[in-house]
């Protein structure tokens, strides 16, 4: 902890000691670095630029390649990089695995870890309540909203 009388001495002499090294703070994120040019809003044109969504409904991915320019909009609070389409890739095919993958994952936020083990067909809230509704507090579920739990076989013996 810095005494306060201290403190203001100790910071000039670290910003001293940055400008003497030639040190400078870059923030990659920050608007007005400028290393890249910045387009408000519709402003950037027909100048065979695309975010990452257009580029995903054009059926192709930035493929490795560097963001050439950012779009801001909300007064510069939101932004998207912008990729130049010339360069960008086609996307990759889903394939069997992916989209086992996928549907793991999914299955993981959709069933109900509690007595009913139901797959709903939203996602649950598992971070608050830990279960479905009905699980946690008895709310009925409908019936359209879930796969019932597959039924369990008993062998004979």
């Amino acid at each position: 902890m810095l005494i306060p009388s201290l403190a203001v001495p100790v910071a000039r002499c670290l910003e001293q000691a940055d400008q003497d090294q030639g040190l400078v703070d870059v923030d990659p994120y920050a608007p007005d670095d400028g290393s890249l040019p910045v387009f408000r809003w519709k402003q950037a044109g027909r100048n065979n630029l695309a975010t990452r969504r257009q580029l995903r409904e054009m059926g192709l991915r930035p493929g490795g390649q560097e963001p050439v320019a950012r779009i801001e909009c909300r007064g510069g609070r939101r932004f998207a990089w912008l990729y130049r389409i010339d360069l960008a890739k086609p996307k990759l095919p889903m394939t069997l695995a992916k989209e086992a993958a996928l549907d793991k994952a999914m299955a993981a936020r959709q069933t109900c870890p509690g007595p009913c083990s139901r797959r709903y067909f939203h996602c649950l809230p598992l971070k608050t309540l830990g279960s479905c509704l009905e699980c946690f507090d008895g709310t009925p579920a409908d019936p359209a909203s879930y796969i019932a739990p597959p039924a369990k076989h008993l062998l004979a013996a």
